[in-house]
């Protein structure tokens, strides 16, 4: 079904649930995993190092912690038995969903698995939403994985019944020549 999954880690617990997730997605679909982590120095330049500093320290600190997430995610797959390439994006201002559809594309992955906050109203209004967004604009299926947190405050799904409705709708999406967009994700038990 899915050969070629797309992740993007950030080494925070919310991007580990999509992590192991994929890995989950990539053992049954026998996929092989490409993560990827965007380091946009824009982002964090502060304004208040001078640019020898920001070159010499801050950049290749930002370099060095995207290495160091993507080796632990790789082994992570690894020890799982999955196979997982690695892809540190260095991206001056553009948007994480732009890098990661572009990403996906040029890849040629068939799914792109996402952990997520799972924010709603006034949050989600002010802090904008990646992962809705790659949903949104993605040209190939988003599963989209919910923290902890927001996991907990919905009522769980069967994983079984879960398995079987995303083997079900990718199916028939692709049978149509369409696409599935999976908005919503199961809890594991």
């Amino acid at each position: 079904m899915y050969e070629r999954i797309l992740v993007p880690i950030d080494g925070s617990p919310t991007s580990a649930r999509g992590l192991d997730e994929a890995i989950r997605m990539a053992k049954l679909t026998h996929a092989t995993l490409r993560l990827i982590h965007i380091v946009d120095p824009i982002a964090y330049a502060g304004g208040f190092e001078t640019v020898a500093t920001f070159l010499n320290d801050v950049l290749p600190r930002m370099r060095n912690d995207g290495e160091r997430i993507l080796a632990q995610g790789s082994v992570q797959a690894s020890d799982a038995g999955v196979t997982a390439e690695t892809d540190l994006h260095e991206s001056y201002g553009a948007r994480t969903c732009d890098v990661v559809i572009d990403s996906a594309l040029a890849w040629g992955a068939d799914l792109i698995v996402i952990g997520t906050h799972g924010r709603r109203g006034a949050t989600r209004l002010l802090l904008g939403s990646d992962a809705e967004q790659i949903l949104r604009l993605a040209s190939v299926p988003v599963l989209l994985v919910r923290s902890d947190e927001a996991a907990h405050t919905h009522a769980p799904t069967e994983r079984g019944a879960s398995e079987a409705a995303l083997e079900a709708g990718s199916k028939t999406a692709v049978d149509a020549g369409g696409m599935a967009a999976v908005a919503s994700v199961f809890e594991r038990a």
